[in-house]
């Protein structure tokens, strides 16, 4: 039975923004790389919004640089695997979903890198009762998602590339560089279809990072996703972002003002900086990176809090103890840098001096 998609907690991209890239197909008269279901034009258009020509609207899905987006994409469209990278929060997630929704109309196809991910992960695995009752065959075969896109022609997608062990990293040069996947059980090898490739993920601020090999980084081109360039620019990350997760998540809070989508993001950036906004005052750093994506989720707690526990209107009190977590990831060192940005910076701000008050109550 299919799931009520008005029941489902998080939808897919291609589920979510289904209307979106089916108006793009019946648009899209760009020359189409093979199995893709738009054109290296129209995904772009996906991913960066924009106005079609018959007036039909397509939203932003990423906020930034276009010529990254442009690079991405023509990647894809070569032998060439794309690895997204760059700091945590910086959408590489989001944007990894989005293009394989955009070209291949399955973004499910994913492999979420652990440390405890092993070769089968990556390659197959088995189905040991059938295994055991008629032996090594295609049937007792259980396929990886990296199997099935190579069947497909489609997309595959690896996040976390480097909390994976070295050693099963080095399975994919193969893989990427023959574009074949051997089955020495059966004596086979699947072969890859056009439209296959490879979208991995990874960033250098996890504990326990596993560098990739020079031999598997030749595989890949390799596209930064930087922080937001500017503080309007975030904002309006943010603000969309909100938005949506208050929505997918039914929260019976009212969408946060824009002032206080905008104090948020001025915190997290001025103690990711280093240096308050106007550049006057010089700042302390706590351990955490403070991204884009950890404002969404100290708003989006906040709606909860205010919806469930107030009268729905987001205020610096349903703020404080989001911020003051998403901050203090070190109970020592950076508590002291939180109290000295609220000292120095908050209370003598104009306007912040409910919040600077709330935070000073839960820190």
């Amino acid at each position: 039975m299919s799931a009520n998609l008005n029941a489902v907690l998080r939808q897919h991209a291609e589920q979510q923004y289904a209307e979106e890239l089916a108006e793009l197909a019946r648009q899209d008269k760009q020359a189409r790389p093979a199995n893709w279901r738009l054109s290296p034009w129209a995904v772009k258009t996906y991913l960066l919004g924009g106005q079609l020509e018959n007036g039909f609207q397509i939203s932003p899905k990423y906020i930034g640089q276009a010529r990254l987006m442009e690079i991405a994409i023509a990647t894809l469209a070569t032998d060439r695997a794309l690895l997204l990278y760059g700091v945590p929060g910086t959408a590489k997630s989001w944007v990894s979903e989005h293009l394989a929704a955009a070209i291949s109309g399955d973004s499910t196809l994913l492999i979420q890198g652990t440390a405890g991910t092993d070769e089968s992960t990556l390659r197959y695995g088995w189905n040991y009762a059938r295994l055991l009752a008629d032996g090594p065959s295609e049937a007792a075969l259980v396929a990886s998602p990296m199997l099935k896109a190579m069947r497909d022609g489609k997309l595959a997608r690896l996040e976390e590339m480097t909390r994976v062990p070295s050693e099963v990293q080095d399975t994919l040069i193969t893989l990427l560089s023959e574009k074949t996947l051997p089955v020495p059980e059966l004596g086979i090898e699947v072969q890859a279809q056009r439209g296959f490739n490879v979208i991995a993920t990874a960033n250098n601020r996890d504990k326990g990072v596993n560098e990739m090999s020079s031999a598997l980084m030749r595989r890949f081109n390799t596209v930064i996703l930087p922080t937001p360039d500017s503080f309007d620019e975030e904002v309006a990350i943010v603000t969309r972002r909100v938005g949506e997760l208050g929505h997918a998540l039914a929260l019976p809070a009212e969408k946060p003002a824009l002032e206080e989508v905008r104090r948020v993001v001025a915190i997290f950036r001025e103690l990711r900086n280093g240096l308050t906004e106007d550049g006057k005052t010089k700042l302390k750093s706590p351990s955490g990176t403070l991204s884009t994506a950890e404002a969404i989720s100290v708003l989006g707690h906040g709606m909860a809090v205010a919806g469930y526990f107030s009268d729905g209107q987001l205020r610096a009190a349903d703020l404080a103890a989001g911020l003051t977590g998403a901050i203090i990831k070190d109970p020592v060192q950076d508590k002291v840098v939180w109290l000295e940005y609220l000292k120095t910076v908050a209370k003598e701000r104009d306007g912040w001096k409910d919040l600077y008050r709330a935070c000073m109550d839960v820190v």
